[in-house]
């Protein structure tokens, strides 16, 4: 980050700098005043990449799908990063635009993303399919992500849940039953109520 203000005054730079850490400490817990810090140095570095990206994410944890689309937008524009993509996709979902979430869903770079940034992308693509009532779309979408990896990473954790989420919401209560199992057996961080789902489906079934 410090890298990319290097272009400012030094003065402003370390003002900007204050703002963007201010704003990366409360984003999970205040995500609005982390806006504002974003916002605050957007005022002062508007033709900054890093500056912009950080104004779109916070924009988007505090529920600003308009504004964060336009600042990744611009951030992508300056700096050519694809990584925001996922985060674009929902934001059109979240603006009620599912088929332009799809459209990002299918841009050629999303095959060279991590694992990580794959599974958000699958997601957010399966979530649209879901917005379009299109549900069996919405799992095939899922089953061909890495739902069985061994690994116990958020992103498969994430993607288990939003599979026993769709099998669910397509009336598969046993299938779903057994993926909220399979989820909650690797979510040691408690990132989903994954155990909660399990019991609720296990009492509406007795």
């Amino acid at each position: 980050m410090t890298g990319q203000l290097k272009g400012l005054p030094e003065k402003l730079a370390a003002r900007v700098a204050r703002h963007l850490a201010a704003a990366g400490q409360v984003i999970d817990s205040d995500p609005e005043t982390a806006y504002q810090h974003t916002l605050a140095a957007k005022a002062r570095a508007a033709r900054i990449a890093v500056v912009r990206e950080a104004t779109g994410e916070a924009a988007y944890a505090a529920g600003h799908y308009a504004e964060a689309l336009a600042e990744l937008r611009a951030a992508k524009r300056m700096n050519g990063a694809t990584a925001y993509l996922p985060i674009m996709a929902d934001c059109h979902r979240a603006l009620g635009h599912p088929d332009q979430a799809l459209k990002l869903a299918k841009s050629p770079s999303v095959r060279n993303f991590s694992p990580a940034a794959k599974a958000e992308m699958t997601i957010v693509e399966a979530g649209a399919r879901r917005d379009m009532g299109q549900l069996d779309a919405a799992l095939r979408t899922l089953e061909l992500a890495p739902l069985t990896s061994k690994s116990r990473e958020a992103w498969v954790v994430r993607l288990r849940y939003a599979y026993a989420d769709t099998l669910e919401a397509a009336g598969r209560e046993t299938d779903a039953l057994a993926w909220f199992h399979r989820t909650h057996a690797i979510d040691s961080d408690e990132i989903t109520d994954a155990d909660a789902r399990a019991e609720a489906l296990e009492r509406r079934q007795a």
